[in-house]
């Protein structure tokens, strides 16, 4: 009040539906959109409809995912609980206050009593006031009127480093079924939290130890929501993509291409990184930080890591096994370590095709090392100006990093820290609904795996 500024505290999107008299389904209008804001609120809107259209689905088919793989995270660690000390239970009888004129409590009501219950869990695996961060789509599946108990249980699910989910389920009985035993299913709910010290920094929850089944299909829904609410997050974004790439400069050279190669290893020595996907010889890990999201993708070849390095190293090669890339040219041979090509990509969601101009900076390991790195980055170039036909994107922090197992395999990460532009290539894999990048990985290793030692690939 003294200083006048405001801050913008939730943001939350209601569904409603319009209940008819008769049987004729009501049909609403269209809304006119009049502003270019307007557009784009429309349109986040048929996409965040398509999210949940498809989120039963898409659910189901991470929990099934979930569980053909062993999680690295359910294996035994020093310092992983229980969540049994976090289950909470809670009774609350409808009072006509609670109710509104047709005698159906209130749904913000039994939201209120789910969100003071899901705090009290939360409280007791990190011992201090937990903050709401979200919360993962309140369910109304039924009403519950004035005289029935509602019995509200609450548990943690899972944890991910900084965050905590807690499941809340509600049953409502009325006194027949209450003298049975026998309620009915009404809401669900799963509410994320984040915990502060007494510094105000953010609190690290401990891992979670599942035991018992119910334990492990909760484990397991929790990082199935995760990558669910990754993708919708990314994919019903709308944000105006700030340049961070710098001006290409031939005297500048040898700065700029050891911060590309710094850089690329700063990424991959960050801890936090969460393992969403599994499969064979590919692993998918996530890193979120504050609004910035990183994905790296972990895979094992079967071909000598100095091979794979001249496979990866040279980007000409890439339309060959990335779909991700229409074609890939070098305009600007800078030296032996250090080219800059011209990258075109393929139309998503309906808009114009993408390009790119990246410098990408290539080391082999240092004597005693065994790592090869290829770091790649955007860059400025006046002789290549943004076309028409194309939206100029970015890649803010990518690379590969090739480590030798032994003389005859290796494993490569590639890590990709991703801008706004290049998110909707992500977006649908993360959320679950799509298998891009696990394909495109596959396709990486069956390229490399098909490679000569002179580095011609045979058919495949």
């Amino acid at each position: 009040m003294l200083t006048g500024i405001e801050k913008l505290v939730s943001v939350a999107f209601s569904t409603f539906v319009a209940k008819p008299v008769g049987k004729e389904k009501i049909h609403l209008k269209p809304v006119t959109l009049l502003t270019e804001q307007d557009h784009v609120e429309h349109n986040l809107a048929s996409e965040r409809r398509k999210v949940r259209l498809h989120h039963e689905d898409t659910f189901k088919n991470l929990m099934k995912e979930n569980s053909e793989f062993d999680d690295p995270i359910c294996d035994e660690e020093k310092g992983m609980v229980s969540t049994g000390g976090t289950a909470v239970q809670s009774i609350e009888l409808v009072l006509p206050p609670h109710a509104n004129h047709h005698g159906n409590t209130f749904g913000g009501q039994i939201m209120a009593w789910m969100e003071s219950l899901a705090t009290i869990s939360a409280s007791r695996l990190c011992r201090a006031h937990p903050l709401l961060k979200s919360v993962d789509m309140f369910k109304f599946r039924g009403p519950s009127a004035v005289g029935d108990r509602l019995v509200f249980n609450a548990i943690v699910n899972n944890t991910f480093q900084t965050c905590v989910e807690v499941g809340v389920r509600v049953e409502a009985f009325d006194c027949q079924e209450w003298s049975k035993g026998q309620g009915r299913h009404i809401n669900s709910a799963f509410l994320i939290y984040n915990a502060v010290n007494d510094k105000e920094e953010m609190v690290t929850f401990p891992r979670i130890k599942p035991i018992s089944k119910d334990d492990f299909r909760r484990y397991r829904g929790a990082i199935a929501r995760k990558r669910i609410r990754l993708g919708r997050k990314y994919v019903t974004s709308h944000k105006e993509e700030v340049p961070v790439c710098v001006q290409w400069d031939i005297s500048n050279q040898v700065s700029l291409s050891n911060a590309n190669v710094e850089a690329l290893k700063n990424l991959a020595a960050k801890s936090g990184w969460e393992v969403t996907s599994a499969v064979e010889k590919i692993k998918i890990y996530t890193l979120e930080e504050h609004d910035l999201l990183s994905v790296w993708v972990e895979k094992h070849v079967e071909r000598p890591a100095h091979l794979t390095y001249h496979l990866l190293s040279d980007f000409t090669k890439r339309p060959l096994w990335d779909p991700h890339f229409m074609s890939c040219e070098v305009i600007n041979w800078v030296s032996e370590g250090d080219q800059i090509y011209y990258i075109t990509c393929p139309i998503v969601n309906g808009d114009k095709p993408k390009d790119l101009v990246v410098l990408v900076s290539r080391r082999r390991p240092l004597k005693d090392g065994s790592t090869y790195t290829v770091a790649v980055k955007s860059v400025l170039l006046p002789s290549v100006p943004p076309c028409p036909h194309y939206i100029r994107s970015e890649i803010i922090c990518a690379g590969f990093l090739i480590r030798a197992i032994d003389s005859s395999s290796c494993t490569v990460s590639y890590f990709n820290q991703i801008s706004a532009s290049i998110s909707p290539y992500f977006a649908g894999n993360l959320g679950g609904w799509s298998k891009s990048i696990e394909e495109t990985a596959a396709s990486c290793i069956k390229f490399i795996e098909n490679a000569t030692d002179g580095g011609l690939i045979n058919t495949f």
